[in-house]
């Protein structure tokens, strides 16, 4: 590493970039060039980037990630400044919290050494505020590192802001200077972008400081690759969380003899909350509570549908989850798909087929009970679990929905977990291959400690 210089880690999706990070964080601390570093991401990855450390890093270190409210965010920066024994100290922040008033300040009094840049295609645009932010806290840094999985040669344009922050040296600092030498203009007012030129020679300047890895080149790539990425609530929907285990636990408790189904009952309801939903035992429809899997789910579709043009296989569990992710697909006019208890079983397989043989149809929307079974959906190799059953039999043969002949790709799955739930437990017991409905009553108090 050279002093104000950058690194691109360009790596696929589950080949290993954060364990990269990790590595070269590490070894430049033992070095002695770096004591601190910022780490910026998009919201749903920053609570990952403690869990890696903790699996990978074997050095001394203290992460500490700046969610929350303003004063929550700067109450971490402190918290970290003022941690009293030698260890490489790690400030983890999303993207949209760099820019604002207060929390840039801050970051850019600390002065960390190396600042990465996790998913760095969430600062293509120039001239956007989080842009911005990054290209100035790179200013200050000695070291930076981007991290991302989308080949960003495919849009050509968007590479400037990204390694304006990495390194000016490569591409400068002008972005119509930039447009002007690699873009074909043309179009309304002579402003759109009608084409490239000269790619292979952006392409080697891009390369000249990157390293890309794709899935096809990492031979030692398992088959399977299995990602949590972890979702944290905030102070209300925390203590409405335990309010409802608590209420479930004491009328477990009070109510005599437990069987599977009434202990199951009271998990779905915490299931469901986790998902973003309450219904009371009077309400016909599901009252919206809490978005934290809905805004992570928006991170993945960004990042691996809109930016890397990959399809995408989604699977939960509820029907309001289905209506909520609906209309978050129509909103960002991502065309998908859908098979949920409703839809006829004579419909189902031109809906498969629409998913796997049309090429804009880029997201598979599915409860898991309905389509986790018989079906080919070798069109993705990402798949995302918003939520999952008690069932592992049946979350098995939905692993295996993307994951068989036809497949040319080692498959990704991601599960949305909010931490310190349900969620967690449930994700256990699946990794242990259990049917809970065979298990839960004997040792129901677990589920709700």
């Amino acid at each position: 590493m050279n002093r104000g210089k950058g690194f691109g880690f360009l790596f696929e999706m589950g080949c290993g970039k954060t364990l990269t990070a990790i590595a070269v964080a590490g070894a430049a601390y033992q070095m002695g060039k770096i004591e601190k570093v910022l780490i910026v991401a998009p919201t749903s990855v920053c609570s990952v980037w403690p869990k890696e450390f903790d699996d990978y890093a074997k050095f001394k270190y203290k992460v500490n990630v700046m969610l929350g409210d303003k004063k929550q965010r700067l109450r971490e920066l402190e918290a970290l400044k003022a941690f009293p024994f030698k260890a490489l100290k790690v400030a983890v922040i999303n993207y949209e919290s760099t820019w604002r008033d207060g929390i840039f300040e801050a970051l850019k009094d600390w002065e960390p050494d190396l600042v990465i840049a996790d998913e760095s295609q969430r600062i293509k645009t120039h001239d956007a505020n989080q842009s911005k932010a990054m290209h100035k806290l790179g200013d200050i840094a000695k070291y930076k590192l981007i991290l991302s999985g989308t080949p960003v040669q495919n849009n050509a344009i968007d590479i400037f802001s990204q390694y304006r922050f990495l390194d000016p040296t490569v591409f400068g600092n002008n972005f119509y200077a930039f447009r002007n030498r690699y873009a074909i203009m043309g179009g309304f007012s002579n402003k759109q972008i009608i084409g490239y030129k000269d790619l292979d020679k952006l392409i080697k300047k891009e390369h000249s400081i990157a390293y890309r890895v794709t899935k096809d080149e990492a031979l030692d790539l398992p088959e399977q690759t299995f990602e949590t990425r972890y979702i944290r609530m905030d102070t209300k929907d925390k203590n409405l969380y335990e309010q409802i285990k608590k209420n479930s636990f004491a009328e477990l408790e009070d109510g005599g003899s437990v069987s599977a189904p009434t202990v199951l009952t009271k998990l779905l309801r915490l299931q469901q909350f986790t998902g973003g939903f309450i219904q009371a035992d009077e309400s016909l429809k599901p009252e919206l509570v809490f978005k934290g899997k809905l805004n992570a789910l928006e991170d993945i579709l960004d990042d691996y549908v809109i930016d890397a043009g990959k399809k995408l296989v989604v699977f939960c569990r509820f029907r309001a989850e289905i209506d909520l992710i609906q209309k978050l697909l129509e909103k960002k006019k991502i065309k998908y798909c859908s098979i949920y208890g409703d839809i006829k079983i004579d419909d189902r397989g031109d809906i498969v087929k629409d998913f796997q043989t049309n090429p804009k149809t880029m997201v598979f929307l599915a409860q898991i009970d309905t389509a986790g079974l018989g079906i080919t959906l070798t069109a993705a190799d990402t798949c995302v679990y918003y939520s999952v059953n008690f069932n592992y039999a049946a979350y098995s043969q939905s692993l295996a929905r993307i994951h068989r002949i036809g497949q040319k790709n080692a498959c990704t799955y991601i599960h949305l977990t909010v931490e310190n739930t349900i969620d967690e437990k449930v994700l256990k017991a699946l990794a242990r291959k259990e049917d809970m409905a065979k298990t839960v009553v004997d040792d129901w108090r677990a589920y709700f400690e």
